[in-house]
This record gives structure tokens, C-alpha cells and sequence, in this order.
């Protein structure tokens, strides 16, 4: 007993290190990270960008996702840090809100990047109706209503508590009624997750199958390695960053549950599904690479507008100073 109660403690040392600790550290690099990548390919679209198409549409609204949910993590940095909330019941609320819509909405964004890159495959002159332009304004628009009210109901959860050192802002797998609570994740893991997951994975696999196929019919073809292995880091990254968080989400609120029983093994999951938390989110700092990768020119369009930018101002200071 004396030492299943000992393990205990050290999971419960465990959690609150992480907190502490891991927590504000990662939140802390992705927010410096995800703040440089995503600010660039905001300044990218809006002043170097001309010509939009259906890629550009989805890939700004992504970007804008993303930084919302960036500018909310000097808060919870903070707050993890000093193991207290200090903003109020509503800052906490917005907080947790926006930053489950950045983690929704992003998932949508990306699967139609996916559709629209198998689309470009097939339809290389962007002549398909799901290519358009005002298509895409129209389907970016309908995936921040939906997100929206798929996501309200969590307000309903989340909620902050009074502890020994202040006020905490309760995350939202252990904010809440339990049994409802389960319920509902378990319907947002389907809708907001799964779905999205194999309709990318579908649009990924015929991107594949094309590409294999082109490469066979022309003997003389580009190598198709760099756009296959771009194909499989996108699943890859995809599944790997979003997969362990809504597992570890939904034990967490089946453990609290009282049926479940009470013990060390409620403790490890707290455990792991801290860990899991900001890998969620790691996509924010991540999504500007793929913005280069998957861009139309992107890059080459940025440094040009960069140089350009700085050669006006270098010439200007030696007027200034001539």
C-alpha cells in the first residue's frame, strides 16, 4: 500500500512539474516560432500576393488560425508558470475557445489543402468548379461557422477554480460534468477529427496513386520523390500531432468518471494527456514550413518583396545621409 501510494505521489509530482514547467516552455517556443513563420506568410500574402487562387484562400485562412491562437499563449505561459490565472472567468473561457477553434479549424484547412493539391494534379489549369476562387472564400467562410458551433458547447465545461494559489483556468478534459463531457468529445473526436483525417488520408492516397502513375506513363517525368515524400511528412505529421491528444482527451474525462476507479492510473493519464496537449497544437509553428513547401512560388515571391524592400531603404539612408 505504502508503496502504491508513494508511485502515486510521483505521478502527481510528475503532473505538477509539467505544468510548470514543460507546458510554458513548449507553449513558449511555439509561440516564438509559430509568431515568426506565420507573420511572414501573412506579409507574403497580403503585400506580395497578386493573383489568389483556391491554395492561397485556404493557406491564409490557416495562417490567420493560427495566429489567433498564438497571440492567446502568453496567458497561459503565464499562468502555467505561476500556477495562477489571473484574467478572469471570461479571458479564460475565450481563451480555451480559441484555441479549440485554431485546433478545428486548422484540421478542415488542411484537408482542403489536400483536396485542392489532388485537384492541381488532375486539373492543372485550375478549370474544376472546386478550384475557383470564390469557392474557396465560400468553403473557408462555411469552416469558421461550423467550427463555431461545433465547438460552443464548450463553453458549457470550461470553468475556472479556486486552488491554494490562486485562481486556475481548468483545461476542458477536466473542466466539467464527466459523463457529458464524454459525450460530447467523443462526437467532436469524430466529426472534427476523424472525418477531416479520412478525407485528407483518401485525397493523400489518390494523390499518391496519380503520382505512381504519371511517373510509369512518362518515361521522361521530373523524379516524383520530393512530392511523394512531401505527400507521406503531411499524413505523417498530421496523425502524429492531433491522434495522441484526442486519445489521451478522452481518458482523461472517461477517468473522472465514478465508475472508473480511483487510483494511480487515473494520475498517469493526467500525466500523459499533459503531455500530449501542446503536440496538438504544434502545428501552428509547423504550417508556415509546409507554406513553402506547398506554396505557389512562395518563397522565391517573399525574398524578392524582402530584398526589394531593403534595397529601397538602404538607398534612402544613403540619400538621406549623402
Amino acid at each position: 500500500m505504502a508503496q502504491n501510494n508513494s508511485s502515486c505521489e510521483n505521478w502527481l509530482a510528475a503532473e505538477n512539474t509539467l505544468k510548470k514547467y514543460y507546458l510554458s516552455t513548449f507553449y513558449g517556443i511555439e509561440f516564438v516560432f509559430g509568431m515568426l513563420g506565420n507573420v511572414a506568410v501573412v506579409f507574403g500574402y497580403l503585400f506580395c500576393l497578386k493573383n489568389w487562387n483556391s491554395s492561397n484562400v485556404y493557406l491564409f485562412n490557416l495562417s490567420i488560425s493560427d495566429l489567433a491562437f498564438l497571440c492567446t499563449l502568453p496567458m497561459l505561459i503565464k499562468s502555467y508558470a505561476t500556477e495562477k490565472w489571473s484574467y478572469g472567468d471570461i479571458l479564460c473561457i475565450s481563451n480555451r475557445y480559441v484555441l479549440h477553434a485554431n485546433l478545428y479549424t486548422s484540421i478542415l484547412f488542411l484537408t482542403f489543402i489536400s483536396i485542392d493539391r489532388y485537384l492541381l494534379m488532375k486539373f492543372p489549369f485550375r478549370e474544376h468548379i472546386l478550384q475557383k476562387k470564390e469557392f474557396a472564400i465560400l468553403i473557408s467562410f462555411a469552416i469558421w461557422v461550423v467550427v463555431t458551433l461545433e465547438i460552443l458547447p464548450i463553453l458549457t465545461f470550461i470553468n475556472s477554480v479556486l486552488t491554494q494559489k490562486g485562481t486556475s483556468c481548468i483545461d476542458y478534459a477536466s473542466s466539467g460534468n464527466p459523463k457529458y463531457n464524454l459525450i460530447y468529445s467523443l462526437f467532436l473526436t469524430l466529426l472534427g477529427f476523424l472525418v477531416p483525417l479520412s478525407v485528407m488520408c483518401f485525397f493523400y492516397y489518390k494523390m499518391v496513386v496519380f503520382l505512381k502513375r504519371r511517373s510509369r506513363q512518362q518515361a521522361t517525368a521530373l523524379p516524383l520523390d520530393k512530392p511523394l515524400r512531401l505527400v507521406v511528412l503531411a499524413v505523417a505529421v498530421f496523425s502524429v500531432l492531433f491522434t495522441p491528444y484526442h486519445i489521451m482527451r478522452n481518458l482523461r474525462i472517461a477517468s473522472r468518471l465514478e465508475s472508473w476507479p480511483q487510483g494511480c492510473a487515473q494520475k498517469a493519464i493526467q500525466t500523459l494527456y499533459i503531455l500530449t496537449r501542446p503536440l496538438a497544437f504544434l502545428n501552428s509553428a509547423i504550417n508556415p514550413i509546409f507554406y513553402f513547401l506547398m506554396g505557389d512560388h512562395f518563397r522565391e515571391m517573399l525574398f524578392n518583396k524582402l530584398r526589394q524592400y531593403f534595397k529601397s531603404l538602404t538607398s534612402f539612408r544613403t540619400r538621406a545621409t549623402g
